[in-house]
């Protein structure tokens, strides 16, 4: 896979739209919504990063989320509720693009108001289709800090299989972490749409 093209494709992220969801790029005026969960330890429990401590830092972080999508670098959507509101509830996309092997690994996180309703297992399927029809990808993976049962559930239910463990693979919030991954190829996946 060509870097170069996933840039190009990123520079112009596209919008999708599924059964209840838009998944757009971050925006600016998703600020707001965005720092309502980002603030919250329960939402920040299994993730690699720390509950945001003010809607400056929010902002912050949109404007670095936005200067990478000008440069082709951020391979996100925010997860808003399709209707009048057009509420942000959440992020979802690739963590990281392995080009060398074709593999991508995805992310997502949804505002513990809004979990429990299949919000994040229909994003996380629109993006899966995005990346193995348009960008190619032979194997997308997920990975999570065990005990985080919420995400592997939604993994299992977009047709990942669960892999295994890595003990103690990663420093998160100082303390070393077991990291589960759970992954699909294109050919599986394939299947289970035509399913």
């Amino acid at each position: 896979m060509k870097r170069e093209y996933i840039h190009e494709v990123f520079a112009k992220t596209p919008t999708f739209h599924t059964k209840r969801l838009i998944l757009r790029p971050m925006r600016m005026f998703d600020a707001f919504d965005m720092y309502e969960y980002a603030r919250l330890p329960e939402t920040t429990e299994y993730l690699l990063w720390s509950p945001h401590p003010d809607i400056e830092f929010t902002k912050n972080y949109l404007a670095f989320v936005i200067g990478k999508y000008k440069a082709g670098e951020c391979y996100d959507w925010a997860i808003v509720l399709d209707g009048e509101e057009e509420k942000m509830i959440g992020t979802c996309g690739f963590a990281r693009i392995d080009f060398s092997n074709n593999v991508g690994e995805i992310g997502y996180v949804v505002n513990p108001e809004f979990q429990n309703c299949g919000y994040a297992t229909e994003a996380v399927r629109e993006v899966m289709r995005f990346g193995f029809d348009t960008l190619e990808l032979h194997r997308i993976e997920g990975r999570f800090i065990i005990g985080n049962e919420k995400s592997l559930a939604v993994m299992k239910k977009c047709g990942m299989q669960y892999e295994g463990t890595a003990r103690g693979s990663m420093l998160i919030k100082g303390l070393y972490r077991d990291i589960g991954t759970a992954a699909t190829l294109r050919d599986e996946f394939e299947l289970q749409v035509k399913d």
